[in-house]
């Protein structure tokens, strides 16, 4: 499982004392699908009776997923850098040593030649690990050596395959369209080692974001109690049929509260089906970063809310750059789809063939535009991480310690930022070119919008509301404009050493 603390995921996985074991006593076959016995079992009407006979049923198909992993970890030679480090046999300042570790995690039979669904962070070591062996266990404790038969990282899929040389008992994938908020659904997986553990509840949201920003954060949210151990178990409905794969919860404290999210059913079914057939995953790339509307987006730019995206960077050569697409345009509608925190554009794209030619809906500087673009192939995770550069801000202070104020201090009053024209001596000490404009930060109030967003001494203001910026008294030009349309906010374009151009909302106080 992975467990998400605000707008973090970290994994769920069990250690020694938190497993993720999903076992059933085994016995159902594929008539644990049938659905005039699936209605049988369940009420038409009202709260289910009792969740034992499907229970019953489902359970069987059910598994517990463990890997033996190595793993690097470092000596710490309290003697390293010493004439005596060689006595704890570590050398080199005690470089690294391996060890074994092991991880668990919950899974659920397909079909009944063996096939085993999971999540791909179940079986995947981190950092510097390496698998070396994976091992599903059945409810009545038999183990079978498991082969991998594919893995993808973006969507948390994984598909392993068992050799039982018998039929295996086995579940189905449901349709997670037709899943309304307030269905009964069960959860079944291995909490904390405890065995084959059934907990039911509602389905609290549908198409739910955490606020990730990738193309597959959009889950089915439950109130079912999810753990450390449930990672990769089944989320059922009333018809026995999966709808969803458990994989994250939110989680203050690190146990359930409640809130868990689970893949739909929807989006992993035909990524299994392609990773069971071999066949490679492609998804529709665009190349953008983009951030959500939010508040202060919207009200600094007098857009409606929960409506759009903002592209802060578009990667030259790319689809998006090809169509015309620029930094600070709001995307609002992708192939005729609108794009929404439920809707976002990244799952839009993904979710599209390669080569496909789409229109696209945006805003520009206040005005509708729409463009087309050519959907290209998105990168593999390795190429993508490639991209993405490390920053080196600089520490020392660039410049004078106590500038002269510039302008009327509007920009202090309203935005709790100081700053001076930005000239060739200045610019090459904040590690920008010499042909650099903007206005360049010296003071940031910590107490307000902007220092509580992050914005630092050093960092390029280049424009404002889309106006660039090169003097103060233009900043101040475009915060009385804002103030006197009634908007709270104003939308700065913003540059740190080593990073590209971003776009930050920063309310007026």
């Amino acid at each position: 499982m992975r467990y998400a603390y605000g707008v973090t995921t970290a994994l769920l996985l069990g250690g020694a004392a938190a497993s993720l074991v999903t076992g059933l006593p085994a016995g159902a076959q594929v008539a644990q699908n049938d659905a005039a016995q699936m209605q049988n079992v369940v009420p038409r009407a009202g709260a289910p009776a009792s969740f034992a006979d499907l229970t019953q049923q489902l359970q069987p198909a059910v598994v517990n997923i463990s890997t033996r992993q190595k793993v690097k970890v470092a000596n710490g030679n309290p003697f390293a850098g010493t004439p005596f480090e060689d006595l704890f046999g570590g050398g080199q300042g005690g470089g690294a040593t391996t060890r074994e570790a092991q991880s668990l995690g919950s899974g659920f039979v397909v079909s009944a030649d063996g096939y085993v669904v999971t999540n791909n962070h179940v079986i995947t070591a981190d950092g510097q690990g390496q698998v070396e062996s994976i091992t599903v266990t059945m409810p009545d404790g038999t183990e079978y050596p498991a082969k991998l038969i594919g893995k993808d990282a973006p969507s948390d899929l994984a598909v392993l395959k068992i050799n039982a040389g018998k039929p295996m008992p086995f579940v189905k994938f449901g349709d997670s369209r037709s899943a309304r908020v307030g269905d009964w659904v069960i959860a079944i997986g291995n909490p904390f080692g405890l065995g084959g553990t059934v907990t039911s509840g509602i389905l609290s949201a549908i198409a739910r974001s955490t606020g990730s920003g990738s193309a597959y954060d959009r889950y089915l949210q439950t109130d079912a109690s999810i753990n450390r151990g449930n990672s990769g178990g089944p989320m059922f409905d009333m018809k026995g049929q999966v709808i969803g794969i458990n994989n994250a919860i939110f989680s203050p404290t690190g146990g359930s509260v409640g809130i868990g999210f689970a893949i739909p059913a929807e989006t992993a079914a035909p990524i299994v089906d392609k990773l069971i057939r071999g066949q490679t995953i492609d998804r529709g790339y665009l190349g953008v970063q983009i951030q959500p509307v939010t508040e202060d987006v919207a009200d600094s730019l007098g857009l409606a809310h929960n409506r759009g995206e903002l592209v802060q960077t578009v990667q030259p050569g790319q689809p998006a750059a090809n169509a015309g697409i620029q930094p600070g345009d709001i995307v609002v509608k992708v192939d005729g789809k609108d794009v929404s925190p439920e809707q976002t554009l990244s799952y839009i794209v993904a979710n599209t063939a390669p080569g496909k030619r789409i229109p696209i809906d945006l805003i520009r500087n206040g005005k509708p535009m729409s463009l087309t673009a050519t959907v290209g192939k998105r990168p593999t995770e390795d190429e993508l991480a490639q991209q993405t550069f490390n920053p080196n801000t600089p520490s020392e202070d660039p410049y004078n310690r106590n500038p002269q104020r510039q302008g009327e201090g509007l920009a202090e009053k309203a935005l709790g930022l100081s700053v001076l024209p930005l000239n060739p001596q200045i610019a090459r000490q904040i590690g920008m070119p010499d042909t650099a404009r903007g206005l360049v930060i010296s003071v940031v109030d910590g107490s307000s919008d902007a220092g509580s967003k992050g914005l630092q001494r050093g960092d390029l203001v280049l424009s404002a509301n889309y106006r660039p910026v090169t003097t103060v008294a233009e900043l101040e030009a475009v915060i009385r404009q804002a103030k006197a349309d009634g908007r709270n906010a104003v939308l700065l374009q913003v540059q740190r050493r080593g990073q590209p151009a971003t776009y930050l909302p920063v309310r007026i106080r």
